[in-house]
């Protein structure tokens, strides 16, 4: 039965059987919690491409800083590669990120290099506080055997 035969009848079965809007009702409803759920999405994942390029960063630094020859070689060697690369990032911006260490523990012969990152003016930090945020510093390391293979 049409609305306008709906019209004939009284008007309080009218609003019951008549479904003319629903889908517009239900879109107003689904729409802002989908729009939210997409643009968290969307800042988690430049958060989670932030921590993944700052680890790169410290991997890569880690192999080219072994072929040095002493601890102010390696960390010397592995800053420029910092430097160097830091452009190849776009998420990353070269003012916030530091080296925390880039030294040779001398017990496993193992060469570290660690990474800090400051992301607090990232857009996931703006998000309502019943959000959970993660860590505003993000701190990366890797490290490498040096000989003894």
């Amino acid at each position: 039965m049409s609305c306008l035969a709906m019209e004939l009848r009284s008007d309080s079965l009218r609003y019951v059987v008549c479904r003319k809007g629903t889908s517009a009702i239900e879109f107003a409803i689904v729409l802002p919690v989908f729009v939210m759920l997409l643009f968290g999405i969307i800042s988690y994942g430049a958060y989670l491409t932030v921590v993944h390029s700052v680890q790169q960063l410290a991997a890569e630094a880690t192999r080219a800083g072994v072929a040095g020859l002493s601890d102010s070689e390696r960390a010397s060697l592995a800053s420029s590669n910092i430097a160097a690369n830091v452009a190849s990032y776009p998420l990353i911006s070269a003012k916030k990120l530091t080296v925390a260490s880039a030294a040779t523990d001398p017990a496993t012969s193992t060469f570290s290099v660690t990474l800090n990152y400051d992301a607090s003016g990232m857009v996931v930090f703006t998000l309502p506080s019943f959000v959970p945020s993660p860590p505003t510093t993000v701190v990366r390391s890797a490290a490498i055997q040096r000989g003894g293979y």
